[in-house]
């Protein structure tokens, strides 16, 4: 199958809508979370410097929060990707190095004879 029918496969403009409404989302979650912190930080800090327990402050569990955040949402998207996405486009990869007939009087190449590298569809 050549790449343009790939691409042009419905299949294959749902999954890339998926993925990148994915992406998209976690972005979305990660600004808004670092913007919410600035926020805090700027108009509360009263509330940001209130003790949770000896030394902690709110503004600094918020503060190490955000690499807790960023670690999830790192882990959802690999896990997303892993689940969703990649395994359709694994089946496209295999439909685009499917051996086929190239036109009359030609045959495929030989499957022991290697074909010359071309670029593929990464998901990562």
């Amino acid at each position: 199958m050549q790449r343009r029918a790939i691409s042009g496969n419905p299949e294959f403009q749902t999954l890339k809508r998926a993925q990148h409404r994915s992406g998209v989302a976690m972005a979305a979650i990660a600004v808004g979370g670092f913007l919410l912190y600035v926020l805090l930080s700027s108009f509360t800090p009263g509330l940001m410097n209130s003790s949770l327990s000896g030394h902690l402050t709110l503004g600094l569990a918020l503060g190490l929060g955000q690499f807790v955040l960023m670690a999830v949402i790192a882990r959802r998207y690999v896990v997303h990707m892993r689940t969703r996405v990649d395994p359709v486009a694994r089946g496209f990869r295999t439909q685009l190095h499917r051996p086929t007939a190239e036109g009359p009087g030609r045959t495929a190449q030989h499957p022991s004879v290697p074909r010359p590298r071309t670029e593929e569809y990464r998901t990562w």
